[in-house]
């Protein structure tokens, strides 16, 4: 048996306010919106809350990059709020175990 489903931009937006016409990719990636979102600032991942960090398809490197948002935001914060510099060995064989 063969099924499908169909959802509309319309009920997209509805589910989820900032699918704004059902576009789940966050907007236009035109070089303005790469350089400058969600906000034009050095670090677009910090906000102005302390200890608060942004990560999503709005932040670099943009939709459709599955996870980056998420690391590059936890470099910002690791720098920001310990003083990391480099980031921590996070592959297999790496650090303790002095194979890295």
């Amino acid at each position: 048996m063969l099924a499908h489903r169909s959802v509309t931009g319309a009920a997209y937006e509805e589910y989820n306010a900032n699918y704004v016409g059902g576009d789940i990719g966050a907007g236009a990636m035109t070089p303005t919106q790469i350089l400058t979102r969600p906000a034009p600032r050095l670090d677009p991942y910090r906000t102005p809350l302390a200890g608060i960090y942004l990560c999503s398809a709005s932040t670099p490197p943009g939709p459709g990059v599955h996870g980056m948002s998420g690391y590059l935001a936890a470099l910002s914060a690791l720098r920001r709020e310990f003083g990391v510099r480099k980031a921590p060995p996070l592959g297999p064989g790496e650090g303790a175990r002095g194979s890295g």
